[in-house]
């Protein structure tokens, strides 16, 4: 990972639920706040059972905090004829994610920009970017109460 060191640039050409108006999400539209990202793949077990009910708690906990921001990126590595755009807000959709979703599979199916610049393992993976826009969290998963501490200590 890339923890202690900038964000890097999310660069994501295909979004969902993004604001009015907005084309993209990026890092620095949460300049000033904590930022919690969430990489998934749509066929992740481990995403559905402990990475989206994870996301979903730390929202809850924060529903309301105008410091605090959440953006998922679907960060395909494998499998691109299943884990399309199309599917990613599927599962986005059936879950009621209401923050900006992301799909990342790379130029031509090359894999995901996204997680060479975070250097993430795999999915689910959490990173967390305090109010400088420095990663303080970048691993494989993170327990509701684990996020839910980081992000009060960062605020």
């Amino acid at each position: 990972g890339i923890a202690g060191q900038k964000a890097p640039k999310l660069d994501v050409n295909t979004w969902f639920n993004l604001p009015a108006g907005k084309k993209r999400a990026e890092i620095t539209d949460h300049k000033g706040g904590v930022l919690m990202l969430f990489f998934f793949q749509s066929w992740c077990p481990g995403c559905h059972s402990r990475g989206f009910p994870t996301l979903q708690a730390v929202q809850k906990h924060f529903s309301g905090a105008s410091d605090v921001g959440f953006l998922a990126v679907q960060t395909v590595f494998e499998g691109f004829g299943t884990n399309t755009a199309k599917r990613a807000k599927r599962e986005a959709d059936k879950i009621g994610l209401k923050i900006p979703v992301g799909h990342d599979a790379g130029p031509g199916n090359t894999g995901s920009r996204v997680m060479r610049r975070y250097r993430s393992g795999g999915t689910p993976w959490i990173v967390i970017v305090d109010k400088e826009g420095v990663v303080k969290y970048n691993a494989f998963h993170i327990r509701p109460r684990q996020a839910i501490s980081l992000i009060q200590s960062l605020r």
